[in-house]
């Protein structure tokens, strides 16, 4: 099996050159524009995001614009991509690059992990550190060569990053790694053995039945001036109001309720 480091990075990216998609946020370096992706693509499928994505920045293309908006126009601009904390947070964090500028560390804004601060920290300024999302711990951990960190070639930490996510989401990927297309299969340690099961889970229940279901139908309804939705039982509407309060999404007004 080959055994040198760069001959791996080398194919990776050769790779990546030629198969990457063109996703919106590829296009930029803008901390703000991939603030906003990072945050949006959190839990949420690409294709959803690609969109909302284009037309979030279009109505507020900078950390400025979007700091000056309410809470509520945040909120209803997010419905349908979910968990609406994020939204929140992704306001919060403007209006401290509005306000004081980009910090020197990414974690102390609003809802910005390890990962995020990783990703915006090499996209954007350029920072050598690996950005490790489930794809590229995969991948690392399927190689067998070394942590994500020890992995990444010198001065293409960016490029690096991208190109294990993209390896991870479109070919090495969970449940059914597409080792014999995968450019990097002579330095892996795990290519074309079967992807470990994972545990057995108990039956998870329907969407419909959890509270964040709840908690959608409530943000859509008041993003829409329709009030509560009236279908739902009384229990759980109060248990998802409480949170959605607790969470400063959602303030009552008497007997009313408004989002922000």
């Amino acid at each position: 099996m080959p055994g040198d480091l760069d001959d791996l990075r080398a194919a990776l990216l050769r790779w990546y050159a030629g198969a990457r998609r063109d996703l919106p946020w590829r296009r930029t370096s803008d901390p703000y524009a991939i603030l906003v992706s990072e945050v949006m693509l959190q839990q949420t499928q690409v294709a959803r995001v690609v969109p909302r994505y284009l037309e979030w920045l279009e109505h507020w293309p900078d950390a400025g614009a979007l700091a000056a908006a309410s809470r509520a126009e945040v909120l209803a601009a997010w419905v349908g991509l979910g968990y609406n904390r994020r939204a929140v947070a992704l306001h919060a964090a403007a209006a401290v690059v509005a306000r004081n500028g980009w910090p020197a560390d990414l974690r102390t804004l609003p809802g910005v992990g390890p990962y995020t601060a990783a990703a915006v920290g090499s996209f954007a300024f350029g920072a050598h550190v690996a950005a490790v999302d489930t794809n590229a711990r995969r991948v690392a951990e399927r190689l067998g060569r070394g942590t994500p960190g020890e992995l990444l070639p010198p001065g293409r930490a960016a490029e690096w990053n991208q190109a294990t996510m993209e390896l991870g989401a479109t070919v090495c990927t969970a449940r059914t790694p597409r080792c014999a297309e995968c450019p990097v299969a002579p330095w892996c340690a795990s290519s074309g053995r079967p992807p470990s099961r994972p545990a057995q889970r108990a039956r998870a229940e329907r969407f419909e039945d959890s509270n964040r279901w709840v908690r959608g139908r409530v943000v859509a309804a008041l993003a829409a001036g329709e009030g509560l939705p009236g279908d739902i039982a009384p229990e759980r509407l109060e248990q998802a109001l409480t949170g959605l309060q607790r969470d400063g999404i959602v303030r009552r007004l008497g007997r009313r309720y408004s989002l922000g």
